[in-house]
């Protein structure tokens, strides 16, 4: 397939971690709402990119705890994807979280939309999956706060930043 489809503008690169691709290509979607909200209440691009690496390390967490290589989200389909779900104007994610962070409320923002944000429904699924491999998840238990309106954006932005300090590796 790879050699089908290889262009001079298109590459393609193969995996046979199936856990990895699916847990990261669900998860990214969940970081880019709280990718979003950040922006929309003005973090900066250091911010950002800790809260970006921070939810790689979450995804790369539950993925492995599920069964997936750690080299795959360090890849294109983690933290590549990752990247540009976060970054992107085109995001239906990022826009959601922007939304939030405007004090917008949900079922407002998405029947505003013609596409759907797979982020929404993913946070609670990730949740529960998280639950069963013992793994902690604390953005996407924060941007659940938030999606169902039991804390506004800056108070789900405070609870995620006094969480007890840890090393970062370990």
């Amino acid at each position: 397939m790879q050699a089908d489809f290889r262009a001079p503008y298109f590459r393609l690169y193969g995996t046979t971690d199936v856990i990895g691709v699916e847990i990261g290509g669900a998860l990214k979607n969940v970081i880019a709402i709280a990718a979003g909200v950040g922006e929309g209440l003005g973090l900066g691009h250091n911010a950002q990119a800790g809260l970006i690496t921070r939810g790689l390390a979450e995804i790369a967490r539950l993925a492995c705890a599920a069964g997936a290589q750690r080299d795959t989200l360090a890849g294109l389909t983690g933290l590549g994807d990752l990247v540009l779900t976060c970054t992107g104007r085109l995001s239906r994610n990022r826009h959601v979280g922007l939304e939030l962070a405007r004090g917008r409320a949900l079922p407002d923002v998405l029947a505003s939309m013609k596409m759907v944000a797979e982020g929404v429904r993913t946070t609670d699924a990730a949740l529960a999956l998280a639950k069963r491999h013992g793994v902690e998840l604390p953005i996407a238990a924060q941007v659940a706060e938030l999606l169902a309106g039991r804390k506004d954006a800056r108070t789900a932005l405070y609870d995620l930043m006094l969480r007890p300090q840890k090393a970062e590796a370990g």
